[in-house]
């Protein structure tokens, strides 16, 4: 493709994403095809000779779209939001063109030191504790892998980087909520600590750790000779939005020499809300820190922010340069490959420059509040209903509920609400999900999606009781 071609099909792209993005509501939320389907529709091998982009533009639209779950649209309130915004989308153009690796000062120094500039915005955003340093990984679950390792280090004196593990003769526990993320146990795995080294704490009646159960845990623990290596609190859990305190949980850790990695990837956005930081009370004797601005910040995925108070720390964890790798001639640069697993870096950099450019931090906090309040109009609607039941309290924008008629056992419940989630999902005009409290089937309701509008919570309110109340 020529040049030429390349800017009249882009110009048709850039009219076609402007229409999409104004008109995304008019599609299902979630995709409506049988599984193997998008896959019946293409060849079975790559072609010989090259096609016309029109053709294959064609297929996207007949074959693709089709097939994609539309997470930008205003009655998707399914998981958390990754949500995104047209200056974000703009961003992510121009690092398309680009197309750097940005895995060394040397390679892209603009991405490096926007990396680093864009980090200490955050970080004044959310008024975070002094002594944090900064870079941006792919998800919070590389971040939480990331703290895994640095607290295995810190627990062995680094010997498990040296020697595994298994010789440094140490036996590593790791503790967390009973509702933490799945990330927390795939990262111990990952890490060596094993999913059996994992400790999930009985969490209160609001779905935070009981800090009198991490103690006593952890007094078993060394008891039974084995050291207790890391403390991950949350703020904000996937299920409920659960907030651990944060301040009890790391006095408790530090007592016993742990290191404290606090998951904030959805509700540490809500920090840059003067009203919101007391849920990070605390974080000042944390050692690691995370959140995702491509959860709830109008940033496209992928761009989670990790903080760490010592930085030293994660490089010696995490890096490992050869000659290949060195950046010769240049004094305190910051290489950010070795802030992470992966060698390779995405110019993520430049879209979060974008969004708070183009927003400010106002617009953004306009935003997040009318989310806020989006979600507490919903709870409060369905707390008036006499047959639904609130089952988790609202936190932030999130709470679940259950339709509750009468006479049912609560199996019976869970089947019925089961059938309410897929019914009101098949319906195309919203999207859900599941979890379960205190053991029971309930539906998550979170209001996160850049353009939800009153009229789409009242909509999906009114699509809720219709659907509940419809018989069989």
């Amino acid at each position: 493709m020529d040049n030429e071609t390349f800017r009249r099909h882009a110009h048709a792209l850039v009219d076609w994403m402007a229409d999409y993005m104004a008109g995304v509501e008019h599609y299902p939320v979630r995709a409506r095809v049988a599984p193997g389907s998008i896959a019946a529709q293409m060849a079975d091998a790559p072609p010989e000779q090259g096609e016309p982009f029109e053709a294959i533009f064609e297929d996207f639209r007949e074959i693709v779209l089709p097939g994609m779950t539309h997470w930008q649209h205003p009655g998707f309130f399914a998981y958390f939001p990754a949500n995104s915004s047209p200056p974000s989308v703009l961003a992510e153009m121009l690092t398309a063109t680009l197309a750097a690796q940005c895995m060394l000062w040397q390679t892209s120094p603009a991405a490096t030191e926007l990396e680093g500039r864009m980090m200490e915005w955050l970080s004044q955003a959310l008024a975070l504790p002094q002594g944090f340093h900064g870079s941006i990984q792919a998800s919070a679950s590389e971040a939480t892998l990331s703290a895994l390792l640095m607290a295995r280090e810190r627990a062995t004196d680094y010997a498990s980087n040296a020697q595994g593990l298994a010789m440094s003769g140490e036996r590593l526990a790791v503790y967390c909520s009973e509702d933490a993320h799945s990330s927390v146990e795939k990262g111990a795995r990952v890490a060596g600590y094993g999913a059996q080294m994992v400790r999930k704490i009985p969490v209160d009646e609001t779905r935070a750790i009981r800090p009198d159960a991490l103690e006593a845990a952890i007094r078993r623990d060394v008891a039974a000779g084995i050291k207790p290596a890391c403390v991950v609190a949350c703020i904000g859990g996937t299920g409920t939005g659960g907030m651990d305190d944060v301040w009890a949980v790391a006095q408790i850790a530090r007592s016993h020499g742990a290191f404290v990695h606090v998951d904030a990837a959805w509700a540490g956005s809500a920090l840059i809300l003067p009203e919101w930081r007391h849920i990070a009370d605390g974080l000042e004797l944390v050692d690691s820190f995370v959140f995702n601005p491509h959860k709830w910040l109008l940033t496209n995925f992928d761009c989670s922010a990790h903080y760490v108070r010592e930085p030293e720390a994660l490089q010696r964890t995490l890096s490992l340069v050869p000659e290949y790798l060195r950046t010769h001639g240049a004094e305190g640069i910051t290489d950010y490959s070795n802030w992470s697993v992966p060698l390779g870096r995405r110019f993520r950099a430049l879209k979060l420059w974008f969004v708070l450019r183009s927003y400010g931090l106002e617009g953004l906090r306009a935003i997040l509040r009318r989310h806020i309040d989006l979600a507490a109009r919903a709870h409060d609607a369905l707390s008036a209903e006499p047959d639904f039941e609130i089952t988790s309290p609202l936190r932030l924008a999130l709470f679940t509920f259950r339709h509750r008629p009468e006479g049912l056992s609560d199996e019976a419940l869970d089947a019925h609400n089961e059938r309410l989630l897929a019914a009101l999902n098949d319906t195309g005009q919203v999207y859900f999900t599941q979890t379960r409290v205190n053991g029971r089937y309930v539906i998550r309701f979170q209001v996160g999606q850049t353009n939800t509008e009153a009229r789409h919570v009242d909509a999906a309110l009114d699509l809720i009781r219709k659907t509940a109340r419809t018989p069989g």
